[in-house]
């Protein structure tokens, strides 16, 4: 009885194979479906390989702490970038991808003066 366990369940079961990618079956809301859809197509990409990426992209993620530890600014602008540019399509120009990461990350010049994170202008 090699690979099971006391309860009668194989302990490999979850284990993948050499050289075989795992298939996992998954149940999503109808929003969060629409969701990944409209990400797939907005990156060109199938719902598979979406959700694949989106589980990547979260998995590398670093955790925000809960519990009261406030990240300065900079590390906060650093990490987002960092997000952003895994994000964004590689083929697209260095200038292209750099003025895209600064409008996402600025924001919109009209929200300027809401802004609570930048210093206020004398005026």
């Amino acid at each position: 009885m090699s690979g099971m366990s006391k309860s009668g369940k194989s302990n490999t079961s979850h284990a993948v194979r050499a050289g075989h990618d795992a298939v996992s079956a998954v149940k999503f809301s109808q929003e969060l479906t629409a969701a990944i859809d409209a990400w797939a197509e907005a990156h060109q990409t199938a719902r598979s390989d979406a959700i694949r990426r989106l589980v990547e992209l979260g998995l590398n993620a670093v955790p925000i702490s809960r519990h009261g530890q406030h990240r300065d600014s900079f590390e906060i602008e650093a990490f987002a970038v960092r997000q952003i540019s895994e994000l964004l399509d590689p083929s697209l120009p260095a200038e292209e991808r750099e003025r895209r990461i600064r409008r996402l990350i600025d924001g919109p010049p009209e929200f300027f003066g809401d802004r609570i994170d930048l210093p206020k202008s004398k005026g």
